[in-house]
């Protein structure tokens, strides 16, 4: 079913766009990764304009973080101290991000710039991944156990105005947590990214975070990111489409929960090298797409013109144009109450069916 989106100004199939949410969600939940770096190139290749794809994406990406983040509170894994050090930076970082996507796009250059930091960003990190997981398989086969330093200490950890973390129990400067938001949140405006890839790594080798902490605090700190980029796409560039972001949303938080749920029996090694073959794949797919093909074609997309045709197309045109603040508002609050009634509803279900007998676990503490 085609469907033409009244604000991206491109026709696109409901049903492709929701099976690659669904799988691009469940690669998320399967690896704990965000799903940016993922669905923005995908978006892109397959027709949608990569203004459009950045924008439409960190708002699916508010809504999947909401319900993860709900899951790590009910869990306890959470520290929001650190998380919300990490936010301050991260709206400094937001604001200078669209400062700079709002320069390349009055010099036209925005979606050139896109395409090819994502082409350079999923090569590189694939090609690294697929070396690590490579080297684990053989490890593994090899019953080799590596030995990992939890922390390493830099010249970072003797800034000053520190602070002491009490759910990470750690005391160091809140220089750290403010740098890394701030990067963080400049990538996050200009790709479409929630900022994991830095995130997750920098909190676990830089700020010297247990592991456990976090995938809950990085998704607590993607929640005020993503929703500050789409208040900033929505008010200064109006390529916020709300039926594209439906499309997205309803695929991928389905899929997040299936791979939750896969990611407790799979091979970590075996999935790893896996995504590394994926990110690969659509990075070499995008730069044939950016410099083999001619200007304007697509390898998934024959057809990028329409018309809107119904009222909902022409409300929604409407409100994107003439209320853009209100508009992006909607957005975000739409996405924030399917997130957290998903994530409500997953935890009942888990509840009910582990520990309703032997209560364990208390649902409402």
């Amino acid at each position: 079913m085609d469907f033409f989106l009244p604000v991206a100004q491109v026709q696109v199939s409901i049903f492709i766009i929701l099976i690659l949410s669904f799988i691009v969600g469940f690669i998320s939940g399967l690896f704990g990764i965000g799903g940016g770096f993922l669905m923005t190139p995908v978006l892109i290749f397959l027709g949608i304009p990569p203004a459009f794809a950045v924008a439409n994406e960190a708002n699916n990406i508010l809504g999947t973080s909401v319900s993860g983040a709900l899951t790590h509170w009910f869990r306890r894994t959470l520290d929001y101290k650190m998380g919300l050090v990490i936010v301050a930076g991260g709206i400094l970082g937001t604001l200078v991000g669209m400062t700079i996507f709002s320069y390349l796009k009055e010099k036209g250059i925005v979606n050139v710039i896109i395409s090819l930091a994502y082409i350079y960003m999923l090569v590189m990190i694939g090609t690294l991944m697929f070396a690590r997981g490579w080297k684990e398989l053989s490890d593994l086969k090899k019953k080799v156990v590596a030995k990992r330093k939890a922390h390493d200490h830099y010249w970072i950890h003797g800034l000053p105005f520190r602070v002491r973390f009490h759910k990470s129990k750690l005391y160091e400067s809140a220089i750290v947590p403010i740098m890394l938001g701030f990067i963080v949140g400049i990538f996050a405006s200009i790709m479409g990214v929630g900022g994991a890839f830095l995130m997750v790594p920098a909190m676990i080798y830089i700020i010297g975070m247990p592991t456990k902490l976090v995938p809950g605090t990085s998704l607590f700190v993607t929640i005020f990111i993503t929703a500050f980029v789409v208040i900033g796409h929505a008010l200064r560039f109006q390529t916020i489409d709300f039926i594209l972001v439906s499309i997205l949303l309803s695929g991928s938080i389905i899929g997040v929960h299936f791979g939750l749920k896969a990611s407790e029996k799979l091979n970590a090694s075996e999935y790893k090298t896996l995504l590394a073959i994926l990110l690969l794949g659509v990075g070499i797919i995008m730069g044939i797409e950016q410099f083999v093909l001619e200007k304007g074609k697509s390898l998934f997309i024959t057809n990028s013109s329409g018309a809107i045709d119904n009222r909902l197309s022409e409300l929604i045109l409407s409100l994107s144009q003439n209320y853009p603040i209100s508009y992006g508002l909607f957005s975000i609050i739409i996405v924030i109450i399917v997130g957290t009634v998903f994530s409500y509803a997953r935890e009942l279900v888990h509840y009910v069916r582990f520990d309703l007998d032997k209560k364990k676990y208390n649902f409402f503490k």
